[in-house]
């Protein structure tokens, strides 16, 4: 470098250096630019950060190995929803015929946007704040947005592994506590729980033992000791799992997310062997297609789209962040989807199996209950013994004589049938009962579970996976709040994810009251549903319509070596948006039709309710969804009145003495020019490249006349 160079003239200087991209090449020499990665206003720079940024970048975490990435991002989008929430939306939605919707929009949302989320992840590398500021800086809000909507979701996702840990302790012994009814002895007289007697075992296990539930969200009724502990618990696991970012999280994904495998595996062997299991996947193949036409069930598909594969979140964003930038994220995408849908499948039968082996119980307990009603008709003379066939034998009566024995009763006694008191007993109305969320883990499979041998075994096996599953997408949400603030705040890393676990365990006190499994009701289903849409939608919105599709397929050709499909450039220009639209308005549609409500046990009753939410309520669920939606309109007009720097409005690129200098002062004289141009052949791609046409698709990408198949991101 020449000696009378003004670069190195300041090498040599304490002093602070701020001049212009046109003052540091005067002596040097002639070049566009223009076109150098340091013009962070020209036109192919525009949105460029300034160069001690892209050092930084350089330095940046990385995941030891690809597998552990792939891990990662199934461990979050893999959660508990897919244990219990697709198979109740099976049960509920026509079995089979759930699935067609389903994948239909898996297909034209979900994998595309999955893709667009692993792409500005890897290519800009920075978290969602960063992300979407550099994507649209007038909808930089998202990325704040999507970490209001981490944290409500993070406050009550780890109440549930709270529970988790509750019954998995309480697994180590035989017979299972939840498997019998207490018994309140009055000295001599023994006398079975009126609650547990009027519901079953498991219900009052789950309502009474373990929440000790209120009978609505207005009655707190103070903490519940044993569930603060786990809550405490649950949380001091997360923290140490997240406290070094990727270098302590990636280490636990391995067990995190194979073990729910080997765990479901077993079941589904398990399971396939128990009486009746056959019953229940019929049951849940056998399509309705009645269902398939109903617009509910396509928004219930589309939400649950959502949550699987974690859009929106900024989970997925901040762990592709930390791959190389020639990353094949476009088999990432298809790998993790194919993966997330085939571990619904797989739960959906597991969950099945067991249930159709529970309801063929259930029903042989209806046939001998209804039976001894018969019995004492007969001794009573209220049945003549004649209505009997008289090949029944009631020592081993079977649920087949007993239906044909309900039926010719029934037509002989249709005046007075009804004061009889007798039921149907039939396995399709067992099986048609749809228990949802949480009442399927910790009741119906909880039930089931009693009467497998060996069963405080299978209940281990059991909570241990829900503990896993739900502390992989928990490291996922707690990456969609840390690495955004990190990267933009710089704040110290450990301390900041610290903090944070502490303030979450304070507020999410709230959920461990008495009452507080209807406010995870409130978070679960309204606080978190309707801010994520709008999320998306914005996300791709901001990268098709704004950024400009065509653009962004350009810089994913440079990244990936290879064009996408031109599927990925219709769905995210016209067809994704459309759809989302649709959801959110059927979504507004459907709060404004049906007030917002939750299912609440009354004690006295010993049974569920259906209550609305109280006025309070529905102001706090209100005050919740605009707090997470808040960000996105409020940058936009600071950003549009310029009274927040977007980043974009100087020419001049500001360094000091050190690093950078040290960079440059290595350089031979000819790299002088090479450095400005950002074309040193050992530097690492720069997260905000130079951006080239894109003719759209079907066209030829002047790339492709190139040598290196990924251009200036090839991996050398």
């Amino acid at each position: 470098m020449p000696k009378n160079s003004k670069v190195t003239q300041r090498e040599h200087s304490n002093e602070h250096v701020t001049e212009s991209v046109a003052d540091l090449l005067a002596l040097e020499e002639p070049v566009d630019y223009k076109q150098s990665i340091l013009n962070v206003a020209g036109e192919a720079g525009g949105k460029q950060k300034a160069a001690d940024e892209e050092l930084e970048a350089e330095d940046r975490p990385a995941w030891n190995s690809k597998l552990q990435y792939i891990l990662a991002q199934i461990g979050f989008s893999v959660g508990l929803g897919n244990i219990w929430r697709f198979p109740y939306l099976c049960q509920k939605n026509g079995g089979g015929a759930y699935l067609v919707p389903y994948l239909v929009l898996l297909v034209i949302i979900g994998i595309p946007l999955f893709f667009l989320e692993l792409a500005v992840g890897q290519r800009i590398r920075r978290g969602s704040i960063g992300v979407w500021h550099y994507v649209c800086p007038r909808l930089g809000g998202i990325g704040f947005s999507s970490c209001i909507v981490c944290l409500f979701v993070g406050l009550y996702y780890n109440v549930i592994i709270g529970w988790s840990i509750f019954y998995f302790f309480k697994s180590f012994q035989y017979p299972l506590p939840w498997s019998e009814c207490p018994v309140i002895r009055n000295g001599t007289v023994a006398v079975v729980e009126a609650e547990c007697e009027k519901s079953s075992a498991t219900t009052y296990f789950w309502y009474r033992e373990a929440l000790d539930i209120s009978n609505s969200i207005s009655e707190s009724g103070g903490l519940n000791w044993k569930m603060t502990l786990c809550l405490l618990v649950a949380w001091s696991i997360v923290g140490m799992a997240v406290v070094k970012g990727i270098q302590s999280s990636g280490k636990v994904m391995y067990f995190s997310s194979l073990f729910p495998y080997v765990v479901l595996a077993c079941f589904l062997v398990r399971g396939l062997l128990l009486r009746g299991a056959v019953d229940g996947i019929l049951h849940m193949f056998t399509p309705k297609l009645d269902k398939m036409l109903d617009p509910q069930v396509w928004r219930e598909a589309a939400t649950q789209v959502f949550f699987a594969l974690g859009l929106g979140f900024g989970g997925v964003i901040a762990f592709s962040s930390y791959n190389k930038q020639d990353n094949n994220c476009h088999f990432d995408a298809a790998l993790v989807s194919f993966i997330n849908f085939f571990t619904s499948v797989l739960a959906t039968l597991v969950v099945f199996a067991v249930l159709g082996f529970k309801a063929n119980i259930m029903n042989e307990k209806c046939v001998v209950e209804n039976a001894e009603k018969i019995l004492g008709y007969l001794h009573t003379n209220v049945l003549s013994r004649d209505l009997i066939p008289p090949h029944v034998n009631f020592s081993h009566l079977t649920a087949k004589d007993y239906t044909e024995m309900y039926k010719v009763i029934r037509a002989v006694k249709e005046d007075r049938f009804a004061s009889l008191g007798l039921d149907p007993c039939l396995l399709e109305d067992e099986l048609d009962k749809s228990v949802q969320g949480t009442g399927l883990a910790f009741i119906a499979f909880t039930e089931a579970m009693t009467h497998f041998p060996a069963s405080p075994f299978w209940s281990v096996m059991f909570f241990l996976m829900l503990i896993n599953l739900g502390l992989g997408s928990m490291i996922g949400t707690m990456a969609g709040i840390t690495t955004p603030i990190i990267d933009t705040f710089k704040v110290p890393k450990e301390m900041f994810t610290v903090g944070c676990c502490v303030f979450a365990f304070f507020v999410g006190l709230l959920f461990v009251q008495r009452s507080g499994n209807y406010f995870v009701t409130m978070f679960d289903d309204y606080s978190a549903t309707l801010p994520l849409t709008v999320i998306v939608i914005l996300e791709n919105i901001a990268v098709a319509w704004i950024y400009g599709t065509k653009k962004f397929m350009q810089e994913l050709t440079e990244m990936l070596g290879f064009r996408p499909y031109r599927f990925y450039f219709y769905m995210w220009k016209f067809v994704s948006p459309l759809c989302m639209a649709v959801l959110t308005t059927a979504s507004v549609i459907q709060l404004g039709v049906t007030p917002p409500g939750y299912s609440a046990w009354i004690k006295e009753e010993a049974a569920e309710r259906y209550l609305y939410f109280p006025n309070w309520a529905m102001a706090l669920l209100i005050t919740l969804i605009v707090v997470a939606t808040l960000p996105i309109p409020v940058v936009f007009v600071l950003r549009h009145f310029h009274l927040l720097s977007d980043g974009s409005n100087t020419l001049s690129v500001s360094y000091k003495k050190g690093r950078m200098m040290k960079d440059i002062s290595n350089l031979e004289e000819n790299d002088e020019t090479r450095f400005i141009l950002s074309k040193v052949p050992s530097e690492a791609p720069s997260p905000m490249p130079t951006h080239r046409s894109y003719l759209g698709p079907g066209s030829t990408s002047p790339l492709e006349t190139s040598g290196n198949p990924n251009g200036r991101y090839g991996s050398s």
